[in-house]
């Protein structure tokens, strides 16, 4: 909150500082949302003039997203502080503990795509990130 972004914001802005001009639907699956929460989350960002959306010419359903200078800005403001949180939170883990937790959060992962891939119309529960 102190930045004015939500954590949905949060991450749909890291997920572009790493790929630049990604589909809105690529954005839609990596934040594990439906696309209408994703467009919405997209509007809220384009607002905020931390994102520009780009149709394709040749086919404007296809819209590809880039952070802006501010958000590319605000990214770098951000990012630091969050990866050294992360660093502090795992750093009474030994290193193949870390291995042992990345392993796992990747099979979550794996497992919730799954789900979310068997069941296309059960929405996904909020998250409180609004």
């Amino acid at each position: 909150s102190e930045f004015g972004i939500t954590r949905r914001e949060w991450r749909i802005l890291s997920f572009l500082a790493e790929r630049e001009g990604a589909l809105s639907s690529q954005l839609a699956e990596h934040a594990m949302l439906d696309r209408a929460r994703t467009s919405r989350t997209l509007t809220s960002l384009a607002s905020k003039k931390l994102v520009v959306r780009q149709p394709r010419p040749s086919d404007r359903r296809e819209v590809h997203v880039f952070l802006s200078d501010e958000g590319r800005r605000l990214y770098g403001e951000i990012y630091p502080r969050v990866a050294a949180i992360n660093r502090e939170l795992v750093s009474d883990l030994s290193s193949a503990q870390c291995v042992q937790l990345d392993a796992m959060v990747d099979a979550l992962q794996a497992q919730a795509s799954r789900m979310v891939t068997a069941s296309p119309g059960t929405p996904l529960p909020r998250d409180g990130g609004e």
